[in-house]
């Protein structure tokens, strides 16, 4: 079933739909009134019924409504800035996933190195991939890409999270190891293409941050951050 977020929650039992998503519900879907479809606000799910459509918008009456299916840990990927066609990669399966947001960070070995004025653009277009992954995967949100954070802005969050873990191909405990609070508030930091400079592994051990490793293996940057999701996944009953 067509899946459609929403910014405000219905109101009397009806919701209106406008913009661009009226559009594609009426010229690409081809639905019509008596049709039904799914809309998502903030972690509920919607079953709707067509009761009007336009070219403008899209009148809807709620038949019923349920929670959405969203993990119950909040996992925010940091992930130091890679050539961004991996980015989008890694923002579209991470959603997928069940992350809830995704920051991008530089780090001393990113090759790639925009500042925020040149990745408002990116960031759109990074946003829009994480709407349409959000819709495909049935998440009840969607989860953010924020702007670029530095390395030291990465390392105070993941200090006050109830778990910070950063990925190091050089060792650290497994991640079946690592003890994971129901309901926690996670961050997981993943290296760019070049890996970690040990005076920032050493940086984040100090305020706290868990160092794990991920097998003998050495993952691509854009394979170890959903590697290491569907694992804490997995761990917390997520999948």
């Amino acid at each position: 079933m067509p899946r459609f977020f929403v910014s405000q929650p219905p109101e009397g039992g009806i919701i209106t739909i406008d913009g661009a998503d009226a559009q594609h519900i009426g010229k690409s879907l081809r639905m019509a009134v008596g049709d039904e479809l799914t809309v998502c606000h903030d972690g509920t799910d919607y079953q709707c019924e067509i009761i009007g459509i336009t070219r403008e918008d899209v009148s809807l009456k709620v038949v019923s409504e349920s929670q959405s299916s969203e993990p119950n840990i909040n996992l925010t990927l940091y992930m130091a800035m890679p050539k961004l066609d991996k980015l989008e990669l890694i923002v579209q399966k991470s959603v997928e996933l069940g992350v809830k947001k995704i920051c991008p960070v530089l780090t001393k070995r990113c090759i790639s190195r925009p500042d925020n004025e040149r990745f408002k653009a990116k960031r759109e277009r990074l946003q829009k991939i994480a709407l349409e992954a959000a819709k495909q995967s049935g998440r009840g949100i969607i989860p953010e890409v924020s702007d670029i954070l530095s390395f030291n802005e990465c390392v105070r969050e993941l200090s006050e999270m109830d778990l910070g873990i950063v990925c190091y191909e050089k060792g650290g405990v497994s991640l079946k190891d690592i003890e994971i609070p129901e309901k926690s508030g996670i961050g997981l930091f993943i290296g760019s293409e070049g890996g970690f400079e040990p005076s920032e592994i050493e940086k984040l051990e100090e305020n706290g941050v868990k160092k794990v490793w991920l097998g003998d293996r050495i993952l691509r940057c854009e394979t170890a951050p959903l590697a290491a999701t569907a694992i804490i996944m997995f761990l917390t009953g997520n999948m």
